[in-house]
């Protein structure tokens, strides 16, 4: 069984239809576009997207801290006053 990763769902035909309407009905929240109601594509506010990637770039760089941080021999002391 797929889960469905959206409280809003419409079908392909009706997306067809009326795209506006659709997306205007969702109020910003995430859509679910069903075919043979199975999800087939998402659509998401802008707003949403942009989150979305600054989540993803956000992880990517705490991964990288992480990795950094586990790496020692590349370690360079400095003082404050040298910052």
């Amino acid at each position: 069984m797929t889960q469905i990763l959206a409280n809003y769902t419409t079908s392909i035909s009706e997306l067809k239809k009326s795209p506006s309407s659709v997306i205007e009905n969702a109020a910003g929240e995430a859509v679910a576009i069903l075919n043979h109601n199975k999800p087939s594509a998402y659509i998401l506010s802008p707003e949403m997207f942009e989150h979305l990637l600054e989540m993803a770039e956000e992880n990517m760089f705490l991964k990288e801290v992480a990795k950094r941080y586990g790496d020692r021999e590349n370690v360079v002391d400095v003082t404050l006053d040298e910052l």
